[in-house]
């Protein structure tokens, strides 16, 4: 009686196994297609997706935050399908997914400051890549904008990385927002010297240099009477990128046109005078 028992106990172990292993094998086997599909349909949906911002003509820096979000999105969704076909429990998983998510959030809630500043960068576009701007206390050229940083190039080629969150939520200066700059310079002449001679020359001047745009004209007039000279300012409009090269070119030939004219740029003294 044992060893028949002992038979149809194993009999029938052998039989559940054999049962389980069937439809642990049907549930692999849907597994594995859904992934291979999902990974089809989300490399599809990729190729959409690229295809439609690329004949919009998106910024490529947009292209690729709106890529990798879509991305990492339709994988999670394939890892859920894929773990609901083998059978586990998808409400435990995906309120195991959330609990992960909150305590993540939580350690990294200035990260994700900085992921929203990026957000919100890429869509309304405050700068772009090859902007000069300044904003919290620093200068550059936009060299790159990450999803948490924004990577700026000063003049004496340093990387300074600013937090986007810092970005969105304060004050930026875009000098190269509006296609042009205004150059201001203030030259000073002794009150001995012709005035009305000075600023012809000036004037001559900026009309010949062929990177001042004539359209608004520049604009030269005494701006004040000083203690110890007259100073007379001078504004032009270039290109944005020829800012500082209009800038240093003219200081240095307004300095040799005064020289042959023989008009006195002045610097701060004090005349006394002694009565016997």
């Amino acid at each position: 009686m044992k060893e028949i028992f002992n038979s149809e106990s194993m009999q029938a172990l052998v039989e559940k196994g054999m049962d389980l292993g069937i439809e642990a094998g049907k549930s692999i086997i849907v597994a594995v297609v859904i992934y291979f599909v999902g990974k089809a349909l989300i490399s599809l949906v990729n190729r959409m997706l690229s295809g439609m911002m690329e004949r919009r003509n998106v910024d490529p820096a947009i292209q690729s935050f709106v890529k990798s979000l879509a991305n990492i999105l339709l994988m999670i969704l394939l890892a859920i399908s894929v773990v609901s076909a083998l059978g586990v429990n998808t409400t435990s998983f995906a309120a195991l997914l959330a609990s992960g998510g909150v305590a993540v959030g939580m350690a990294l809630s200035g990260n994700l400051q900085n992921l929203a500043g990026g957000i919100v960068i890429l869509l309304f576009r405050p700068f772009k890549v090859g902007d000069f701007i300044e904003a919290q206390g620093v200068a550059g050229t936009v060299k790159q904008i990450q999803i948490f940083n924004t990577l700026l190039t000063t003049g004496d080629n340093k990387i300074i990385i600013v937090p986007n969150a810092k970005l969105s939520n304060d004050m930026v200066v875009n000098y190269s927002k509006g296609g042009t700059r205004r150059v201001d310079w203030t030259f000073t002449i002794s009150y001995g010297d012709d005035y009305d001679k000075a600023k012809a020359v000036l004037t001559q001047f900026m009309s010949e240099d062929k990177r001042i745009k004539q359209d608004p004209a520049p604009f030269v007039a005494l701006n004040n009477l000083a203690d110890s000279a007259v100073e007379i300012v001078v504004r032009a409009w270039v290109d944005g990128g020829d800012y500082w090269d209009v800038y240093f070119a003219v200081n240095q030939r307004v300095k040799q046109i005064f020289d042959e004219q023989h008009i006195a740029m002045t610097y701060p003294h004090l005349n006394v005078h002694l009565d016997k």
